[in-house]
């Protein structure tokens, strides 16, 4: 995956997200007239709600369209491929995207895929007031919003082992991320995470405690997004045994003290 990527400039770049257009192209995801105006909205509603919430550091048009649509959709080819499904998604699966945030990874996901039944969860009320208002306005169906934390939702049975792919996005570290995802994903279920340049150091550290969580590791792959410069990577995790019912534990131990 050594092919370089064109980069535009900004002055080449007009407001009908060219850049996204051209990358979820190269990425294998044409995107239809009405997903590039549902994504010019989701940016217009981010950069309107950030001047009061402080959702994202990220508002510039052409990082927006990169840092977080473009490197939203990079897994999903390898989601595919490893389901073994064609884009759009044909089943109904059920995906959980865990410290969603603004609603990345999962709204770009479910734009593209909107067969994706969503929950969005996060912790922080703004943020969830936000997404409410977005899925609203974007009219996406099949999407529940719930303001909690994973460590509480892993150990209810209304979500613990519940969901087809779980995702991640988060700056935890992995071996504190696989304690929150994996005991959400269904036996055979798929967890995904997105990790920037030190993920291979982390993925060392977190070996020990992928497989006492009941996960399998069955790719650990670069990724490409087009038209950025850094690094990425995409944890792709199976889980082949249940999770033991001690995790994930409560009180923050899952960041005090990460198991490995």
């Amino acid at each position: 995956m050594c092919q370089h990527k064109p980069h535009l400039q900004p002055q080449n770049v007009s407001t009908t997200m060219d850049l996204l257009h051209t990358g979820s192209n190269q990425l294998g995801i044409p995107l239809s007239e009405e997903q590039i105006a549902q994504f010019e909205s989701y940016y217009h509603e981010l950069v309107d709600w950030n001047q009061k919430f402080n959702l994202t550091a990220i508002t510039d048009y052409t990082e927006v369209q990169i840092k977080h649509f473009l490197d939203s959709l990079a897994a999903l080819p390898l989601i595919a491929e490893e389901l073994n499904m064609t884009l759009p998604f044909s089943n109904a699966l059920d995906m959980i995207d865990v410290g969603t945030g603004a609603g990345f990874p999962s709204v770009p996901l479910k734009i593209v895929a909107p067969s994706l039944r969503l929950t969005l969860l996060d912790g922080t009320a703004k943020k969830i007031r936000f997404l409410q208002h977005l899925v609203g306005m974007l009219a996406l169906d099949n999407v529940t919003i719930v303001q909690g934390r994973a460590e509480e939702l892993g150990r209810q049975s209304v979500y613990r082992e519940q969901f087809d792919i779980v995702t991640g996005r988060a700056v935890a570290s992995l071996n504190t991320l696989v304690e929150y995802l994996l005991p959400l994903a269904r036996l055979g279920g798929l967890v995904v995470i997105y990790k920037g340049g030190g993920a291979a150091d982390e993925f060392m550290a977190a070996r020990k405690a992928i497989e006492m969580l009941g996960g399998e590791t069955v790719r650990f792959a670069p990724v490409e997004v087009p038209f950025l410069a850094q690094k990425r990577f995409v944890l792709l995790l199976k889980k082949v045994k249940h999770t033991p019912g001690l995790y994930p534990r409560g009180q923050g131990l899952a960041r005090k003290k990460p198991l490995g």
